[in-house]
């Protein structure tokens, strides 16, 4: 596959009229688009967040990213066109709901600031599980602009030329099927290196290039390059229940951390939350909204304050700004390093003895059990260990919140080791 792939590659640079030559090499145009790009999304999510967006394509600023986008010519002429407003269908339904509205911005922002590609999964995985109606991979163009070496553009060319060359029937409107094709396009771009650059727009449009007809395969050339796509997607398929799986769990994260931020605000608290849990939201309730974006000052090193400030959720008393309560959820990360954050915690308050929580699923409780009996944590000086299950905290959460005056009446609900 390797050294057919490359003759296809050579013929694609040589050809001076080929995207290649015309849109991906030397074009100041394409350059000049990331950036202006970039902050058309960054102008996208703020003005969502602002309630200053619209209900309509025309006129918001994701028309400018778009149109910054359509510019390029060739490889996206007409990526626009998914974005447009069709009232009679109600798509993309991005316009009027504003529910979907703000999960569009969450997933744009998330996506920016993404430092992986299995983060940019994760949350495509997440976006097409809400099934916000006409809205799918037209996206993906971009997610390209933002992570060009991670996520390649995708069309109804480049996914014809991909069909061509890998023997493939991939659809386009398909979230998934555009996951697969970026399996095999980075799989492919990664051994003919050095042959084309690590932007993925390279290898698109050579895509495009074959998809239009402007590069014509035969038979059985274009046999010789199905290589190893069944094992390929057999590996894309158990990474991709993977993802899944974390996604599940960052979800239930989320859900136990905002019911901990939800009591503590009933039981008259100023709440923080983790700081980079801070831009996160669930049901429409945002985390940001709910608390307080800083700690109390705590006169500590920076590294101290900097572990602080990722604990989960912190209790902190409106009257005299002190903090009072922090918990720990693990829902699978480690159970040590977030014992040990509430340590620091503890130690850096100092004063008195502190009850602070681990909250975890059932299935962890052995766990934890295990390592609140480590002894480098027994018999702490400055703080009294406990641990809620999941099930308890969900199963009596409106009675806490119903008769507790403060976070004592957890006490009831935790469990220790004696």
């Amino acid at each position: 596959m390797e050294d057919n792939l490359k003759k296809l590659v050579e013929q694609y640079k040589e050809d001076q009229e080929s995207v290649y030559n015309t849109w991906f090499i030397y074009n100041e145009t394409r350059m000049k688009a990331f950036r202006s790009i970039r902050k058309g999304v960054k102008d996208t999510v703020l003005s969502i967040q602002q309630d200053t967006f619209g209900n309509d394509f025309k006129g918001s600023p994701l028309e400018f990213v778009l149109n910054c986008i359509t510019e390029q010519k060739q490889v996206f002429e007409g990526a626009a066109h998914a974005f447009y407003w069709k009232p009679k269908l109600r798509i993309p339904d991005i316009y009027e709901n504003e529910v979907n509205k703000r999960l569009f911005a969450q997933f744009l922002e998330t996506c920016m600031s993404a430092n992986s590609a299995d983060k940019l999964i994760k949350e495509i995985i997440k976006l097409d599980g809400f099934n916000i109606k006409g809205l799918g991979p037209a996206a993906a163009n971009i997610l390209y602009f933002l992570h060009p070496t991670l996520m390649p553009p995708f069309n109804t060319a480049i996914v014809n030329g991909f069909n061509a060359v890998f023997k493939d029937k991939k659809k386009l409107g398909s979230w998934q099927q555009y996951l697969e094709m970026r399996e095999i396009i980075m799989k492919a771009n990664e051994e003919i290196q050095p042959m084309l650059s690590k932007d993925l727009g390279a290898i698109s449009g050579l895509l495009f290039d074959i998809g239009v007809g402007k590069i014509v395969l035969n038979e059985t050339w274009a046999s010789v390059l199905k290589f190893e796509k069944s094992k390929l997607e057999k590996v894309w398929k158990k990474r991709h229940n993977e993802l899944e799986q974390e996604l599940l769990e960052e979800n239930e994260h989320l859900k136990i951390q905002v019911m901990l931020t939800e009591i503590g605000i009933d039981l008259g608290y100023n709440v923080y939350v983790a700081k980079n849990d801070r831009k996160k939201s669930l049901d429409d309730k945002s985390l940001e909204f709910l608390t307080v974006s800083e700690l109390p000052p705590l006169n500590l090193p920076y590294d101290v304050v900097k572990t602080i400030s990722l604990i989960d959720v912190i209790w902190i008393n409106k009257d005299t700004n002190v903090i009072e309560c922090a918990f720990e959820i693990e829902k699978s990360t480690s159970i040590y390093s977030g014992i040990l954050r509430l340590y620091d915690l503890a130690t850096s308050l100092g004063d008195r003895k502190y009850n602070f929580f681990l909250v975890a699923p059932n299935s962890r409780e052995k766990e934890i059990i295990a390592q609140l009996k480590r002894p480098a944590f027994r018999n702490l000086s400055h703080l009294e260990l406990r641990y809620i299950l999941f099930s308890d905290l969900k199963q009596d959460c409106e009675s806490i919140c119903k008769f507790g005056d403060d976070y004592k009446i957890l006490l009831k609900l935790a469990k220790g080791i004696g």
